[in-house]
């Protein structure tokens, strides 16, 4: 398209042509606890609008809940190719090329089938070991005392305890493999040395778990490591893979899980807070607890950055023609908040029908294969908060509360509350 063609280009509607608007930057807000004031504006007027990344590039945001799912559902999206070199990006790829390459090699049936059968939430023995880690957890902040952090001492370490058992490593080491998320998952202009060497660390970590499950008999041996090392043993598809790229898809699970997981029950219980009638709510009526935790999860603003996509051939979305190489965003709290999804979507209602509806955990082939072990984890978090902590209550004022910045997710540095 020419110049002269772009610039006198108008939607159907009579819209300003959105390769013709500003560049908006992105991301928006930081705070995960309103709704950034953008999100109406722009389902409403441009819900595919140009954007500028925090790495300059230029990305398309759709916002609305029908692109949304259009661009999720559509395999000419692609999330893979968003690690490739030259294409442009949300923020630097800080992880090191080979450990996405690693990712990329691992491709056996027998690993792929002990990856989805290791987030099966099902898993004998499982809800009950976490309701009873849960428990220990909220002993310890009674204990303690309040106010407690409620995010240290019990949404971080309940999080690495779900992908501690998952995975077969000791819970012991659940802080030195949290503090490495903080790097990690870290949004940046540019790459920095030391996130690669963060990755290598986290990555030796888990080859070292792996050597130690085969060093033990078959029956000793736990988690997704202890079948991983069955694999190498047994698997003919799985013999060429090393340590390290074994270790390679524990970091990340356990990376992507344990951030997401936590950065949920974080922003999850802070919304319950805010609104202490349906902490008594959801005390005198557990059985309520799976739509809630959908209901929360719609609400959930941790994505900050959006869903990246890039286009591998030209695809058009809504009035816009997107092309090969472009990317696309996909703005979760637009779509998650669309009135023409949702009734209502700017109330938090416990006991909403269209509970599945919400894209919290994506849509198409890139469904968050982990989402029931995700509600699961939330499910008994919040049962045995409100059973055990009715009074619950946030313990300084909500705009005090401190929201990192350069991260993959909207997180409170700390969730002060009080009982």
């Amino acid at each position: 398209m020419s110049v002269e063609q772009l610039e006198g280009r108008e939607s159907r509607d009579g819209r300003e042509s959105p390769e013709r608007q500003p560049l908006l930057d992105f991301p928006l807000s930081r705070r995960g606890d309103v709704l950034p004031e953008e999100c109406t504006r722009l389902r409403e007027t441009a819900p595919v609008a140009r954007v500028r990344t925090l790495t300059g590039d230029p990305a398309w945001l759709v916002s609305s809940y029908a692109l949304a799912r259009q661009v999720l559902e559509d395999e000419r999206f692609s999330l893979k190719d968003t690690a490739n070199p030259g294409v442009p990006r949300q923020y630097a790829l800080t992880i090191p090329p080979e450990v996405v390459n690693n990712m990329g090699n691992i491709n056996s049936a027998g690993l792929r089938n002990a990856v989805m059968k290791a987030l099966n939430p099902r898993q004998r023995g499982l809800r009950d070991r976490l309701r009873a880690q849960a428990g220990e957890l909220l002993d310890q902040l009674v204990a303690e005392g309040a106010p407690a952090d409620l995010r240290a001492g019990f949404a971080d370490p309940f999080s690495a305890a779900l992908h501690a058992l998952v995975l077969g490593v000791p819970f012991e080491d659940w802080r030195r493999l949290m503090s490495g998320l903080d790097v990690a998952f870290m949004t940046a202009r540019e790459p920095f040395a030391d996130s690669a060497l963060n990755w290598y660390k986290d990555v030796g970590y888990f080859a070292g778990q792996l050597r130690a499950q085969l060093a033990l008999e078959a029956e000793e041996r736990t988690g997704l490591l202890g079948t991983f090392a069955g694999l190498r043993e047994q698997d003919p598809e799985s013999a060429h893979l090393t340590d390290e790229m074994f270790a390679t898809v524990a970091v990340s699970l356990f990376g992507a899980g344990a951030v997401s997981t936590s950065a949920f029950l974080v922003l999850a219980v802070l919304a319950l807070l805010q609104r202490p009638e349906l902490i008594g709510y959801l005390r005198t009526h557990p059985e309520r607890m799976g739509a809630a935790v959908d209901e929360l999860l719609r609400w959930n603003l941790s994505v900050g950055d959006g869903l990246p996509r890039i286009a591998t051939e030209d695809v058009r979305v809504g009035d816009v023609l997107v092309k090969e190489g472009e990317l696309v965003l996909v703005l979760l709290e637009g779509a998650n908040f669309d009135p023409e999804a949702f009734e209502n979507p700017q109330e938090l209602d416990l006991e909403r029908k269209s509970r599945n509806a919400h894209l919290a955990f994506g849509a198409g082939r890139h469904f968050c294969p982990a989402s029931a072990l995700g509600r699961a984890h939330a499910e008994i978090a919040l049962e045995v908060l409100v059973e055990r902590l009715p009074g619950l209550r946030l313990a300084v004022p909500a705009e005090n509360l401190v929201w990192r910045t350069g991260f993959i997710k909207r997180l409170p540095e700390r969730l002060p509350v009080a009982w």
